[in-house]
């Protein structure tokens, strides 16, 4: 699903299918755990306006085993900011810089 395709569910999505999304629009593999770090980081230097929150890859509707284990590995270094899972408003703003990033 598309980050527009997203936008239009609810204004507020967390950052793992924000990832997802930016991922496939893309075509970068989203499973890479350290470029979804080095993505958070991004977000976070750009000061986009995110709040961190605990996800349970199980609240966030993950029945693959894929996204399951993609979230229990961030989770394992839960001390590092650029782990976590963020809440993200996706405005034009916010989705300007998303399609800005770059690995």
């Amino acid at each position: 699903m598309s980050l527009d395709e997203i936008r239009k569910k609810v204004i507020f999505h967390n950052s793992v299918d924000v990832w997802i999304a930016t991922c496939m629009e893309k075509n970068i593999d989203w499973t890479n755990t350290g470029a979804y770090k080095k993505f958070i980081a991004y977000l976070l230097a750009n000061n986009l306006n995110l709040k961190a929150f605990n996800l349970c890859a199980h609240e966030a509707g993950a029945t693959e085993d894929e996204k399951v284990k993609f979230t229990e590995t961030l989770a394992e270094t839960k001390e590092d900011p650029n782990s976590l899972t963020y809440t993200v408003k996706l405005n034009d703003a916010a989705l300007n810089i998303i399609r800005n990033f770059s690995l």
